[in-house]
């Protein structure tokens, strides 16, 4: 495994997280490094700063019964050293968003430090069909 598919693992382990509505999950993601700042963006929200706001975001879109399905596509990862990024689409409802995850490498595993997603005209690519699992 390389450590593009390593990053793209740890991607996936966020949006399966997402699907089961795995709080625990979630925040096994997310880093936990005392010299770092998680962020997030939700669309239609504000920046969320530090690990408590953000893992109280997660908490409750996993916790609404009414959080839609999502399905991640197109899923690309760039790396520069010890940072990575991933660009994907996510589907939600017939609609798309564009998202961007950032990972660092802590120890031996890739951990996120930010995501954010928001609306876009734009569709994946037609070859992204049929990648990225189901997630809801």
């Amino acid at each position: 495994m390389t450590e593009l598919d390593a990053v793209l693992f740890a991607n996936e382990a966020f949006y399966r997280a997402f699907a089961d509505r795995d709080f625990g999950a979630m925040a096994e993601v997310w880093t936990n490094g005392a010299n770092l700042t998680c962020t997030c963006i939700h669309p239609g929200w504000g920046l969320l700063e530090g690990r408590d706001e953000v893992l109280d975001s997660w908490r409750a879109i996993l916790g609404n019964p009414d959080s839609p399905a999502v399905r991640c596509l197109a899923a690309q990862a760039h790396m520069q050293g010890e940072m990575a990024y991933v660009v994907c689409y996510e589907e939600i409802a017939g609609s798309y968003l564009i998202a961007s995850n950032v990972f660092i490498h802590e120890g031996r595993r890739w951990h996120l430090v930010h995501h954010q997603a928001g609306p876009t005209a734009e569709a994946p690519p037609a070859e992204a069909e049929g990648e990225g699992g189901l997630i809801n």
